[in-house]
């Protein structure tokens, strides 16, 4: 099997951050993908094909509502959503990538990874919880492992959610506010804003250095929610129906 790694490099600056969607139209859109998403994921599993989605993104740019959007319709047995937080003790003494190879899926279901490995290019990099040697040469560890699922037959797509400062600001300011969304905030948060620009490098780094066919980054404009949730499955749909 030939594989090619050339793809137009993809810039977060030629994002149209304005795109929107009105409620009336979303809520159509919604109900057909959903629709379409079962028969797609009914057929997955007939097929026997394996899927691994990422998520990645801004925080509060809705990764959480656009992977609930999309699972919602399906029935639990075909997926599985992996929440990625910090390592735990035993796991920083293996090698980074561990612990995300032993959740791939198994035939014909879909992993969902909410955060994955890329935080070793991002979060890693920016705070300095990786050296400058580790996550630079994480860049082909990356690729590799993507390449070797895709020669097992296992299909990726990868997201990356985009808002702006301002949207940021106010998603932040709403979950403060709530009482319901209080436990989202976190004084993280804020600290990362002050490396808005440091997180902005690191993410186009990222899409220059592992955007390839084999596992190609899909850019969201997220600023508006139903307009990031309604991209996400429509690109979601035509990934499996295409298997």
């Amino acid at each position: 099997m030939i594989v090619t790694s050339e793809r137009r490099k993809q810039d977060l600056r030629e994002l149209d951050l304005t795109s929107t969607l009105t409620p009336d139209r979303y809520k159509r859109e919604l109900k057909k993908l959903q629709s379409g998403l079962i028969k797609a994921a009914l057929k997955m599993y007939r097929k026997k094909a394996s899927i691994v989605l990422v998520f990645e993104g801004k925080d509060a740019a809705g990764k959480g509502g656009a992977i609930r959007r999309m699972t919602s319709p399906m029935p639990p047995v075909l997926y599985r959503v992996i929440p990625i937080a910090a390592p735990e003790p035993f796991e920083k003494k293996r090698h980074y990538l561990w612990r995300f190879w032993r959740q791939m899926p198994p035939p014909g279901r879909l992993a969902i990874f909410d955060r994955s490995w890329y935080g070793r290019v991002l979060v890693e990099r920016v705070e300095g919880f990786a050296s400058a040697v580790e996550w630079s040469r994480a860049y082909e560890e990356i690729n590799s492992m993507e390449l070797s699922l895709h020669r097992a037959g296992t299909y990726i797509a990868k997201f990356w959610l985009h808002i702006d400062q301002k949207e940021q600001a106010a998603r932040f300011e709403a979950r403060a506010n709530s009482p319901l969304k209080q436990w989202k905030f976190t004084e993280e948060d804020v600290r990362n804003r002050e490396k808005w620009p440091e997180y902005e490098q690191a993410v186009q780094d990222m899409l220059d250095r592992t955007d390839t066919s084999w596992a190609p980054w899909h850019l969201i404009e997220a600023n508006d929610k139903r307009f990031a949730r309604i991209k996400v499955l429509r690109t979601v749909l035509s990934l499996m129906e295409g298997i």
